[in-house]
């Protein structure tokens, strides 16, 4: 289902190299805001150390954000010293499409990480990309986000009951 991520996980903290190899993702397309910037536009500790070690595992990255605020993401960029694009216009393709060239690997290793379903999950699904849902890194939303939350939290939790099901079978 196009509203399904591939993976659920608590952070991209948990995107470690055996979860790679095991699902042949050789590089990573990263959402910024709640998923490795906070609200207080502060990354999580321990981000920038993941990412460098996933690096060191031959693992490459890509920003694609939704965010018209070039220094925000730029900043982010600049920190984890990896390439971005700004205002991708996710669910839409044109962002992704930006990335995948950028990545010049093939969609099939390419991983998708975002805390939204309507915005990174779809997108990336739409575009055969693993897509990986994390749990929003804080509380605090824009206002269109809070409104799609109860939602895309329904969505979750259909999600995770479908995948029970599945352990059990």
């Amino acid at each position: 289902m196009i509203l399904y991520p591939k993976a659920y996980l608590q952070s991209v903290k948990e995107i470690t190299i055996s979860f790679l190899k095991e699902n042949k993702i050789k590089a990573l397309i990263l959402d910024v805001d709640n998923t490795i910037l906070d609200f207080d536009k502060k990354i999580p500790e321990g981000i920038q150390e993941w990412c460098e070690n996933l690096k060191k595992e031959g693992i490459q990255f890509c920003i694609l954000s939704n965010s018209n605020q070039k220094q925000k993401v730029k900043m982010v960029a600049e920190t984890l010293h990896i390439s971005y694009f700004y205002f991708a216009t996710k669910p839409l393709k044109r962002g992704f499409k930006k990335a995948i060239q950028f990545l010049q690997e093939d969609r099939k290793n390419i991983a998708a990480v975002g805390d939204q379903i309507f915005t990174d999950v779809i997108g990336a699904n739409r575009m055969h990309l693993f897509s990986i849902l994390v749990k929003p890194i804080g509380h605090k939303d824009l206002l269109l986000t809070r409104i799609k939350r109860p939602l895309e939290n329904f969505i979750i939790k259909k999600y995770q009951e479908k995948e029970k099901e599945n352990v059990y079978k």
